[in-house]
């Protein structure tokens, strides 16, 4: 199942970047693995997925452990400060900071490891309460503060849409997100660039690639409905 869900995906993705005229390159599919056991990531690594995105700290070491080296594991849940020191210096990408001490701490323990570390600011796009991340308004000042420090480096924005029957009414939110990208750009004096977008999960993430999502987030479209009792 997982390896025909995979294709579909991979045929979506390509259609999704077709229609806009964009290089199917230009995107990467992370697969979300929360709760999934070891076997179904290894369908999917075998299938040729390469990114995992995990929300638990304990669950994306264990599984880190146990996989093949040559994959690239993302952070893309909450993370609360207690919990860094186990994944700064080792993971690919922090998804979703929102807070300037969250990125102090990864700056402290990423000098550690001896790496700088790659992050996402996490917006709340759509001002839930039910949700992290920093209001858009206050993005701007929460940049330029992470920026400061050595040992982390920010390498975009992620959000996570509302969850909605029709993915049409999440595309404002997507492209809020790529305008606040291309402002923080264009406000840049050095040659670094905010270069990432990681936006859309299974019920809307090809409206997302429309709208220039540089990442997508899939885990119920390629390993199936989740069984958060085993959790």
């Amino acid at each position: 199942m997982i390896t025909e869900n995979l294709k579909k995906v991979e045929e979506n993705i390509k259609e999704a970047c077709a229609r806009c005229g964009r290089d199917r390159s230009e995107v990467t599919l992370i697969a979300v693995s929360k709760t999934k056991p070891v076997s179904d990531l290894m369908e999917a690594y075998n299938a040729g997925i390469r990114v995992f995105g995990e929300n638990k700290v304990q669950e994306l070491c264990e599984k880190m452990e146990q996989m093949p080296k040559d994959i690239h594991w993302h952070m893309i849940g909450h993370l609360q400060k207690n919990k860094v020191k186990y994944i700064a210096g080792k993971v690919d990408l922090i998804h979703g900071v929102d807070n300037q001490a969250l990125a102090e701490e990864i700056n402290k323990r990423a000098e550690k490891a001896g790496r700088v570390q790659d992050i996402l600011i996490e917006v709340n796009i759509a001002h839930e309460d039910t949700k992290f991340g920093v209001p858009i308004e206050e993005l701007d000042d929460l940049y330029v503060n992470i920026s400061e420090y050595p040992y982390v480096n920010v390498r975009g924005l992620m959000c996570i849409a509302p969850n909605v029957d029709d993915p049409e009414k999440n595309r404002e939110y997507f492209v809020k997100l790529r305008k606040k990208c291309v402002d923080i750009n264009n406000n840049l004096s050095n040659n670094s660039r905010v270069d990432v977008m990681s936006m859309g999960m299974t019920g809307d993430y090809l409206v997302a690639i429309e709208e220039g999502a540089t990442m997508v987030r899939v885990g119920t479209g390629i390993f199936g409905k989740r069984d958060y009792e085993i959790t």
